[in-house]
């Protein structure tokens, strides 16, 4: 499979991927979370209300990431 796989162009590649993942983020409901990651976002939502900082936006993360590439 992985053979026939690399026959395709990218871009083709690419697309399937694309579709696979937006297959799999319509049936998210269906994930269900494990202990550590409900605890993890418990810990994240309080340390949010405790101190109300908001972080920062996608754009400034992105932003950040690509100077360090």
């Amino acid at each position: 499979m992985t053979d026939k796989l690399r026959m395709l162009p990218i871009s083709e590649r690419i697309r399937l991927v694309e579709e696979l993942w937006d297959s799999i983020a319509s049936d998210q409901a269906a994930l269900s979370l494990t202990g550590d990651q409900k605890n993890e976002l418990d810990r994240r939502l309080d340390a949010y209300k405790t101190d109300g900082i908001k972080g920062r936006s996608a754009n400034e993360v992105i932003a950040d990431i690509r100077k360090r590439l």
